[in-house]
Protein backbone atom coordinates (compact mmCIF):
# COMPACT_ATOMS: atom_id res chain seq x y z
CA UNK A 1 0.00 0.00 0.00
CA UNK A 2 1.34 3.56 -0.90
CA UNK A 3 0.70 6.99 1.12
CA UNK A 4 -1.32 7.74 -1.73
CA UNK A 5 -3.80 4.97 -0.82
CA UNK A 6 -4.55 6.27 2.66
CA UNK A 7 -7.89 7.04 3.87
CA UNK A 8 -8.74 9.80 5.61
CA UNK A 9 -7.46 9.83 9.53
CA UNK A 10 -5.60 6.88 8.78
CA UNK A 11 -2.19 6.48 10.56
CA UNK A 12 0.77 4.18 8.98
CA UNK A 13 4.45 3.90 9.29
CA UNK A 14 6.87 4.46 6.30
CA UNK A 15 8.12 0.97 5.32
CA UNK A 16 10.36 1.98 1.67
CA UNK A 17 11.08 5.29 0.05
CA UNK A 18 11.26 4.88 -4.20
CA UNK A 19 13.59 7.73 -4.48
CA UNK A 20 14.23 9.37 -7.21
CA UNK A 21 13.34 13.17 -7.86
CA UNK A 22 14.87 16.27 -5.98
CA UNK A 23 11.18 16.67 -4.42
CA UNK A 24 11.10 12.90 -2.57
CA UNK A 25 14.79 13.72 -1.56
CA UNK A 26 13.60 17.08 -0.05
CA UNK A 27 10.62 15.25 1.88
CA UNK A 28 13.25 12.68 2.91
CA UNK A 29 14.95 15.66 4.88
CA UNK A 30 11.65 16.97 6.46
CA UNK A 31 11.46 13.92 8.39
CA UNK A 32 9.23 11.44 5.80
CA UNK A 33 11.38 8.26 5.75
CA UNK A 34 11.86 4.78 6.47
CA UNK A 35 10.15 3.88 10.12
CA UNK A 36 8.24 7.64 10.58
CA UNK A 37 4.47 7.22 11.72
CA UNK A 38 2.36 9.53 9.32
CA UNK A 39 -1.55 10.27 9.98
CA UNK A 40 -3.79 11.96 6.83
CA UNK A 41 -5.43 15.17 8.42
CA UNK A 42 -7.09 16.11 5.57
CA UNK A 43 -7.60 15.81 1.87
CA UNK A 44 -8.82 17.98 -1.00
CA UNK A 45 -11.85 17.45 -2.59
CA UNK A 46 -10.08 15.35 -5.64
CA UNK A 47 -7.46 14.04 -2.92
CA UNK A 48 -4.97 15.99 -4.18
CA UNK A 49 -2.88 17.62 -2.24
CA UNK A 50 -3.08 15.17 1.23
CA UNK A 51 -1.73 17.00 4.58
CA UNK A 52 -0.38 14.65 6.79
CA UNK A 53 0.63 14.55 10.29
CA UNK A 54 3.97 13.45 11.18
CA UNK A 55 7.34 14.50 13.62
CA UNK A 56 4.82 16.77 15.49
CA UNK A 57 4.27 18.91 12.26
CA UNK A 58 1.83 19.00 9.24
CA UNK A 59 3.20 18.74 5.73
CA UNK A 60 1.19 18.98 2.01
CA UNK A 61 2.14 16.67 -0.62
CA UNK A 62 0.94 16.03 -3.96
CA UNK A 63 -0.48 12.27 -4.36
CA UNK A 64 2.28 11.86 -7.31
CA UNK A 65 4.42 12.04 -4.55
CA UNK A 66 3.07 10.14 -2.37
CA UNK A 67 3.22 7.17 -4.77
CA UNK A 68 6.70 6.82 -3.81
CA UNK A 69 6.11 5.80 -0.23
CA UNK A 70 5.18 2.28 0.63
CA UNK A 71 3.57 2.23 4.12
CA UNK A 72 2.17 -0.18 6.49
CA UNK A 73 -1.71 1.29 7.83
CA UNK A 74 -2.50 0.35 11.47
Amino acid sequence: MTLADLPLGQVATVVEVRAGSDVIHRLMEMGLVRGTEVKVKKLAPLGDPMELELRGYLLSIRRREALCFTVDAR
